[in-house]
């Protein structure tokens, strides 16, 4: 019986929680290095190991799911999947750099970069092309989110950075919306840009994609769109905040509410102090737990409108359309708001995080092995930059009146 790629993504995601639980270590060890003559040492003995058994269990789930889904991987398929991982790795290694630590980018940026220099200025082989699944590396990596974002944390987070998150969500969603409609961009790009520049940026991207059923080409583009915005955002942002005089509480929740990134919401936040970091990671938490709200609601929506011809949706048609991901999403945030132990949900929040990163990296690395510059930059690239970044100007403005209006 052949299943379907929610489903085997569903399967996968429970093994990885379940060898998680069981204490087994296998994720990108943690590196730091400031200068190319540390590179030499910058992996220990206990790494290689680590990483060697990254590479086999990551490898047999791959093979597991091309079974599942009728699918075949022969044995040359691991030389194909050693590329794809060895890129990942060095992706891994550059986001321990210094600066790029200081920068807050993360490791999505260099998987996508160092993809989009392979298919653009050498060649990808014919073996490797079996192994980009970027869409099965994504919906595993989207399943293990849920187990992160709890119910629970929405109360920490603060009943007024949550109020802030969901007026900002929605007013600066409507306005991309509008706006994409306005200049001709079809409803799956408006969707994804909508869902990136409103709720959470790079996540929210992915998962929008994902519901939607969306081109890779356009979500690559959305992500480098956020990326490349997220960089001067971080720089300018704090300094903008002493200029306006802003409290801390204030500029803190203006920056989490617009920076996309998280990693550039504490860069930026750092440069506040303790306070203003502070308030910046509750607000941008708060975004961050909308978006299992918004991926369900932008499912139901999706499922129901796209239809063939004239005939109607049924409750079955709705069903069989239904991205499983998103519930398996949900059923993930449940458990680990409201059945596991607290003690065991603490242990296995980092864990999962990391096995997260490596699937959502892996993603980003098949993408850019697939993408083209020629597709990904051309004439019909100008509508949807406009459009996000004049949402992003717009989201600005709001998210400050609303911060103001809040905390100030």
């Amino acid at each position: 019986m052949k299943l379907s790629e929610d489903y085997t993504a569903l399967i996968l995601a429970l093994i990885l929680v379940i060898i998680a639980w069981s204490g087994i270590v296998f994720w990108f060890p943690s590196l730091s290095w400031n200068h190319f003559s540390e590179l030499k040492s910058i992996f220990n003995s206990s790494d290689w190991i680590n990483l060697l058994l990254l590479f086999g269990v990551s490898f047999l789930l791959i093979w597991i799911a091309a079974h599942l889904k009728g699918q075949t991987i022969s044995f040359t398929g691991i030389i194909g999947y050693l590329v794809i991982f060895l890129i990942t790795l060095a992706a891994h290694t550059i986001t321990a750099f210094g600066p790029a630590k200081e920068l807050g980018l993360e490791i999505v940026i260099f998987s996508l970069l160092i993809g989009l220099f392979i298919s653009n200025f050498l060649r990808v082989p014919e073996r490797i092309k079996p192994l980009l699944q970027t869409e099965l590396y994504i919906k595993i990596g989207l399943v293990l989110l849920g187990c992160g974002i709890l119910f629970g944390d929405i109360m920490k987070a603060g009943s007024l950075g949550m109020l802030q998150s969901i007026i900002v969500v929605l007013v600066v969603w409507q306005f991309c919306f509008w706006l994409g409609k306005r200049v001709g961009l079809d409803e799956e790009y408006r969707t994804m840009l909508s869902s990136a520049v409103a709720i959470c940026g790079v996540s929210a991207a992915i998962a929008t994609a994902g519901v939607i059923k969306g081109d890779n080409k356009k979500l690559s583009y959305v992500i480098s769109l956020v990326l490349i915005t997220a960089i001067p955002m971080l720089l300018f942002m704090p300094y903008f905040a002493k200029v306006l005089e802003l409290n801390d509480a204030t500029a803190g929740a203006w920056m989490g509410g617009t920076i996309d990134t998280t990693g550039a919401v504490v860069a930026a936040g750092n440069m506040l102090g303790e306070e203003g970091l502070k308030y910046a990671t509750v607000v941008k938490f708060s975004q961050n737990v909308l978006l299992g709200l918004a991926a369900f609601a932008i499912s139901i929506y999706w499922t129901y409108t796209k239809k063939e011809g004239t005939e109607k949706p049924t409750a079955k048609m709705i069903w069989d359309r239904f991205p499983k991901f998103v519930l398996g999403f949900i059923a993930a945030s449940l458990i680990f708001s409201f059945v596991l132990p607290i003690d065991l949900v603490s242990t296995l929040k980092s864990p999962l995080k990391n096995i997260q990163t490596f699937w959502f990296a892996l993603a980003f690395t098949c993408i850019g092995l697939e993408t083209r510059f020629a597709d990904l930059f051309n004439k019909d690239s100008k509508k949807p930059a406009f459009v996000f970044l004049t949402a992003q100007v717009f989201n600005i403005f709001v998210t400050l009146l609303v911060a103001w209006l809040i905390f100030g």
